[in-house]
């Protein structure tokens, strides 16, 4: 029996697929990925009976980045980044979607491609293709055997008819999206390295720690910049209009609306107020129409929902894919704004003829029949967003529901007549100066009885009058007013301006509005309006002083047009491609000679590192002082070298005895969180720039594995932490006489030996357990020891006598317990070849001894040793050399662990 791999875009649309084609016999078992389940039944294909397996991706399957090399900000000029050679790697690692569809693909006859019907779905088409042809039946390979399935809503009838009218992946599509994610990865990694890193070490109170750049996020931070610009520079102008209120207390409107002149406004007053009476000179009355919308795309969506339900674009595109795949609605990412000839339009009414709240209008369109709708236009992509099926609040709750209820109320209006008013107009006369007053009386609701937002305002009604007739003034005056300034653009007005423009298409918009927000370059305030930042005010200022076609759409837009072509077969790709990067590389290279000028607006709105903070400790390249930035993040900063060095940002530095660094000459900091808890010294350098490989980044003193430094956990450790996986204990000298280890990983924390006058790690270790040994000295007055001896080396996690010094301070059940007695056997690794416990010999330092505790050996199995103890377990591997080890991870809980 043949078999037909099938591939959806996400785990639980290929469960729906699964259940329509399968009529709901499908079997499920899981695969390479923990992410993606196989569904499987039989069924019939190309006339024969064939086993169907139905999987999924997660989104893309591969991501385009640079090779190794050029992701080092340090060692690769940004221009560079416009000619470095890339590569496609996993897009999420931890899923290993790749090994899932090699495995799954392995000798299958048919691939049938269920990605979304878009272009990042045609490209992700050919990802999986390339993941799976490669390991399919040598014939099916060579012969037409992958399919592409085309539909746009999760129901029983759209995926059973795009079954049985499948076509082929659209390679042109496919290529206009690589196009795409290249450009925006060369120019945009491109500015963006450069910009952080010439502004990053220079001011102080940067709101953001990455200054990026984004061909489409730029233009979009423009939009709401310019209309910030407009508001700052609005000077108001004063203006005058005639307010006349005509008995019995309707106001009219003045024909010229108003005027600029005090003067002239004054003589317009004296005029009216020389007559008592208005005289109606025409009465006006005319039928009119609201005409109902067009089908809904997704920027009309994302338009609505932004402005009238107060959801932003991002949460409004989450929801609808939500209702997507749960089969409420039709696919939600398309420009389309008419419906196809042979579109159904009945049957959704139908499924909506029950609702409580629409009901009732549905069953009469029904009844009477419903208007063709409006024609919109087609783009060629997707039919209009529709309801699919019927759903209840209960089902559809908070955000989801009116984001679907929203949709329906669209869609039934679409099929509903136009709203029909009557507008009554009545113009007066008064010593020659015309006023006005207008009634509108709605006949036909039409669409508004379903959605009541779009309902025509009834105003005032008036009085019934006749041509010629008089009325009495009641009261005349000069009402004086100011023009006022345009507001901040709002969510939905930028999505307007984005699509005007060609920014973005309508999958990528509300990706890039939220990108502007992220990185703090606007906020968003009551009414959804986008209030630029600082910080993006400068950056869109600047970018217009250097070259203004950065920020402006345009050259987005020029681009977006030549990536169609690609699209539709018109453009060869790579032409395309070199075009574009050849012009953005030119401009780079003019940006990058004239940053100056944005440095100066950059000078103007934040604070130089070189001019805030506090000096505090020296660099160790220059030789000076360099000062502490006391604002998050913190951070040192040296004015000389023009470097910024990270510190922790929680709890508090301060300067370490003046003592050095071995490897750089930078001064050591003492950070601790407070008084108790554990803390640490630290190189800024270091902290910053891991030295070592087996460093993680931002670590202290006492994870350094340099061999002498005697502030290093090489010199200081005293044995692996019992709380976590990866941590050692170390003793801290700094804190005599309240003596304390901690561990360099966790917050666990301890005080060991209190009051004594010198603790130093000892090179032997302990038989038991392979802790290292500790020599104590204790002064005569206060020694805790029998027989008055003030000195004793042993170890701290088995010696009866040091085992009762030991108080942990920082555990979570914060409570004071014994060290010792633990029964672990998890000791610091032997020395020269000292024991691994009862269980099994220790490693030497200079080479691995090997456990002889197989079966269950001893109470502790020695770190050094291979073999397993009834509790502990062996760990084989050299101490002195640079390679790295790992603790083998251990199923025990707490209670094994302090054993008390």
């Amino acid at each position: 029996m043949k078999t037909v791999l099938m591939v959806a875009e996400k785990p639980s649309l290929a469960l729906s697929i699964a259940k329509i084609l399968s009529n709901n016999s499908c079997n499920t078992r899981k695969g390479a990925s923990q992410s993606c389940a196989i569904h499987e039944y039989t069924g019939t294909f190309q006339r024969e009976s064939v086993r169907f397996k139905m999987t999924s991706v997660c989104g893309h399957v591969m991501a385009l980045d640079f090779k190794g090399y050029y992701n080092n900000w340090d060692s690769v000029e940004p221009i560079e980044l416009f000619d470095a050679a890339t590569r496609k790697k996993e897009a999420m690692e931890n899923l290993h979607i790749p090994k899932h569809l090699e495995q799954e693909g392995k000798g299958i006859d048919y691939l049938v491609l269920w990605l979304d019907c878009d272009k990042e779905g045609e490209n992700i088409c050919f990802e999986v293709i390339d993941c799976v042809k490669p390991v399919m039946k040598s014939k099916a390979y060579n012969e037409q055997a992958v399919y592409r399935a085309h539909f746009s809503a999760i129901t029983d009838k759209d995926i059973k008819k795009a079954m049985q009218n499948l076509g082929e992946p659209n390679k042109n599509e496919a290529l206009s999206v690589d196009a795409r994610q290249e450009l925006d990865l060369r120019i945009g990694c491109a500015f963006t390295r450069f910009q952080t890193r010439f502004f990053q070490g220079k001011y102080g109170n940067l709101d953001s720690s990455l200054i990026s750049f984004g061909p489409c996020q730029t233009p979009t931070l423009g939009f709401c910049v310019d209309r910030h610009d407009q508001i700052q520079t609005f000077k108001p102008e004063t203006y005058w209009k005639l307010q006349i209120t005509i008995k019995p207390g309707f106001q009219v409107d003045w024909d010229r609306v108003r005027v600029f002149d005090k003067e002239i406004a004054n003589v317009f007053l004296s005029l009216v107020k020389a007559e008592k009476n208005a005289k109606v000179v025409s009465i006006k009355e005319k039928e009119k129409t609201k005409q109902r919308p067009q089908a809904l795309n997704t920027v009309e969506l994302l338009r609505v929902a932004s402005s009238a339900l107060g959801i932003g674009p991002q949460q409004t595109m989450h929801f609808a894919e939500k209702l997507y795949i749960q089969g409420y609605i039709s696919y939600p990412r398309t420009e389309t704004t008419h419906y196809p000839e042979n579109f159904d339009i009945t049957a959704p009414l139908r499924q909506q003829s029950s609702s409580s709240s629409w009901g009732e209008h549905v069953r009469d369109l029904l009844k009477t029949g419903y208007t063709k709708p409006r024609k919109g236009a087609d783009a060629g992509d997707h039919p209009p967003i529709t309801p699919m099926k019927a759903a209840s609040y209960s089902e559809l709750s908070g955000d989801a529901w009116r984001v679907y209820e929203y949709i329906v109320q669209h869609f039934i209006g679409t099929v509903s007549p136009d709203c029909v008013y009557k507008q009554k107009v009545i113009t007066f006369l008064i010593n020659g100066e015309k006023f006005t007053c207008e009634g509108k009386t709605v006949t036909k609701p039409g669409f508004t009885a379903v959605m009541p937002w779009q309902a025509i305002p009834q105003g005032e009604s008036l009085p019934h009058l006749s041509e010629n007739q008089t009325c009495e003034i009641q009261e005349t005056k000069l009402v004086e007013k100011q023009t006022s300034p345009p507001d901040y653009l709002t969510e939905a007005e930028l999505i307007t301006l984005m699509e005007k423009h060609g920014i973005g298409t309508d999958a990528s918009i509300p990706v890039h509005i939220n990108n502007i927000c992220q990185r703090n370059y606007v906020t968003i305030e009551s009414g959804r309006r986008l209030v630029p930042t600082p910080l993006g005010i400068v950056l869109v200022h600047g970018y217009k002083k250097i070259d203004p076609q950065l920020v402006l759409p345009t050259m987005r837009a020029a681009v977006e047009k030549q990536l169609n072509l690609i699209a539709n077969g018109k453009a060869d790709y790579r032409a395309v491609l070199r075009h574009s990067i050849d012009i953005f590389e030119r401009k780079f290279d003019y940006f990058m000679k004239h940053i100056d000028n944005m440095d100066q607006l950059f000078e103007c709105s934040f604070t130089k590192l070189s001019e805030t903070g506090k000096p505090m400790t020296r660099c160790g390249k220059c030789r000076r002082y360099m000062k502490y930035i006391d604002a998050r993040p913190y951070r040192l900063h040296c004015s000389t070298c023009e470097e910024t060095y990270n510190l922790p940002q929680d709890g508090f530095v301060k300067l370490f005895q003046e003592l050095k660094c071995p490897l750089d000459e930078f001064e050591l900091l003492l950070w601790s969180k407070d008084g108790n808890s554990k803390s640490y010294p630290l190189c800024p350098n270091c902290y910053t720039t891991p030295p070592f490989k087996d460093m993680s980044n931002k670590s202290g003193c006492n994870q350094c594995t340099h061999p002498t430094c005697k502030h290093s956990s090489k010199q200081l450790t005293v044995a692996d932490c019992p709380f976590c996986e990866s941590g050692v204990i170390v003793l801290e000298p700094f804190t005599a006489p309240k003596w304390r280890m901690s561990c360099n990983k966790c917050s666990s924390c301890w005080t060991v030996c209190k009051n004594a006058l010198k603790i130093l790690i000892s090179t032997e270790e302990c038989d038991q357990c392979q802790g290292a040994l500790i020599d104590v000295t204790f002064p005569k007055e206060k020694t805790p020891l029998p027989d008055g001896r003030t000195k004793i080396k042993g170890c701290p996690m088995c010696d009866s006598a040091l085992v009762p010094m030991v108080k942990n301070i920082s555990l979570s059940d914060n409570t004071n317990r014994p060290f010792g007695n633990r029964g672990r056997g998890r000791g610091r690794g032997a020395s020269r070849g000292g024991r691994g416990g009862t269980g099994g010999r220790g490693a030497t330092r200079r080479g691995g001894g090997r456990g002889s505790g197989e079966k269950g050996g001893g109470e502790r199995g020695g770190r050094g040793g291979g073999g397993r103890g009834r509790r502990g377990r062996g760990r084989g591997g050299s101490r002195d050399n640079d390679e790295s080890y790992s603790r083998p991870k251990t199923t025990h809980n707490l209670a094994d662990f302090l054993n008390f």
